[in-house]
């Protein structure tokens, strides 16, 4: 029976992920430059390829940390981009993931290869092949998720102000929000712990610090979380 699929077609397979990372004021992509033919030294999203023994989610988080050193952090399936002609040297299909973390709390943990870098979504480069399209669906598929999962949680350090919380989304939606009714919303939906301590380097009377309370939040996941700004 195995002998049936001798005669099809062989296409290679491979993950690429959509790394962003949040600084507290910008929402930024990890790229890095390509080291092989095709486009060699060009910009280009952190990918590899499935191996036989692996599922797909097995090998986005083999590649992710075998080229940034993470552990544990957020990744979501989100497209297959199947093109004929997407990868000039061999017909390849790409999944792609996009993946959230923290920068100032990973940056321990991220390995610094010379060839990686981040950049703001607006000053990035130009990518290879069809990644740019992989970028902007990733995009698309974060701003919907702002609508149905509070975001924050990868993105925000475990302790952060609502400023910080209001540029996140800022950034995500790429539009400015109005701050009195940002944080009227935010307090509505009571999934944040306010602090006692503040932040003293925003201002001298300092703002106030938040943390996301797990249990409300996964309750608010439960019955259906709709949040619109």
């Amino acid at each position: 029976m195995l002998n049936n699929y001798s005669k099809e077609d062989k296409v290679l397979l491979a993950v690429d992920c959509i790394i962003f990372g949040f600084d507290g004021q910008d929402l930024k992509i990890l790229l890095i430059k390509r080291d092989f033919e095709p486009e060699k030294g060009k910009w280009s999203l952190i990918g590899g390829f499935l191996k036989k023994e692996e599922n797909l989610d097995e090998s986005a988080i083999r590649i992710l940390n075998h080229l940034t050193g993470l552990h544990d952090i957020y990744m979501e399936q989100f497209y297959a981009f199947s093109k004929v002609d997407r990868d000039p040297a061999e017909r390849t299909i790409s999944v792609a993931y996009y993946a959230l973390i923290d920068i100032a709390t990973s940056e321990k943990e991220l390995i610094h290869l010379n060839s990686a870098k981040w950049f703001s979504l607006e000053d990035a480069p130009k990518l290879i092949f069809d990644h740019d399209k992989m970028v902007k669906r990733a995009v698309s598929r974060l701003k919907y998720r702002t609508k149905t999962k509070p975001i924050g949680f990868e993105l925000l350090p475990d302790k952060f102000t609502m400023l910080q919380l209001q540029n996140l989304y800022e950034s995500v939606l790429n539009k400015k929000l109005d701050k009195r009714n940002f944080t009227s919303k935010i307090n509505t939906l009571d999934i944040l712990i306010k602090l006692e301590e503040k932040d003293m380097e925003s201002s001298k009377k300092g703002s106030f610090l938040y943390q996301f309370d797990l249990d409300k939040y996964n309750e608010k996941l439960k019955e259906g979380f709709v949040f619109k700004i």
